[in-house]
């Protein structure tokens, strides 16, 4: 994927630690809210050509590429628990996650692109917001690969805890099976209990 106008343009006024930001969760019933902040050298258009839209990979290829951008990277993961979605809202919630990726980044960036319609509140950063940028954007394309592989593996870890509901296969998403657990045997503490659904056991 080629640099987009977006990156370009960034890069063409001085800032080089140009960090792309996404996040993975919004519509699930259970779990965290995950973003990931990825700043990645020029150089890995090269070594990692595939980047791309997360939801257009298998899960073999997206968690490959993950590794390959954790190696090449500097990544920064902010995760926002079913409980605070449940007290800020989902919106808010999202925003906060990405936040805490660009400050859990281990060196500061000089400016970030997000993928969505908005940017992000009250941030200290120049920053811009690229509508489907995970499908244009390469670094924003890298972002929601390593978000999307460490929230699955979030959920892989729950579904031990929690077996009855499935977490492995839906990753807390509305599917059939999820709903007639929830059905079954209620929420549990990972559920947001804000979302309709929940505490009901079946969607609108």
């Amino acid at each position: 994927m080629p640099l987009s106008p977006e990156e370009q343009a960034f890069r063409d006024k001085g800032f080089y630690r140009l960090a792309g930001v996404d996040e993975v969760g919004r519509g699930p019933l259970a779990g965290p809210v995950v973003a990931a902040a990825v700043i990645l050298p020029l150089e890995c258009e090269q070594r990692i050509p595939e980047i791309g839209d997360s939801k257009k990979l298998s899960s073999t290829k997206r968690a490959a590429l993950s590794e390959k951008i954790w190696r090449y990277g500097s990544i920064g993961i902010g995760v926002v628990s079913a409980q605070e979605i449940d007290r800020l809202n989902i919106r808010v919630a999202s925003f906060f996650a990405m936040e805490r990726a660009l400050q859990a980044l281990p060196v500061s960036p000089d400016s970030c692109l997000v993928d969505g319609c908005d940017t992000i509140p009250d941030l200290e950063l120049p920053q811009r917001a690229v509508v489907k940028g995970d499908l244009y954007c390469y670094l924003i394309g890298a972002a929601s690969i390593v978000a999307k592989v460490y929230r699955d593996a979030l959920l892989v870890g729950y579904s031990e805890q929690y077996p009855q509901y499935g977490f492995e296969q839906h990753k807390g998403y509305p599917t059939k099976r999820h709903l007639e657990a929830l059905r079954l045997y209620g929420p549990s503490s990972i559920h947001r209990r804000s979302f309709r659904g929940v505490c009901e056991g079946v969607m609108p």
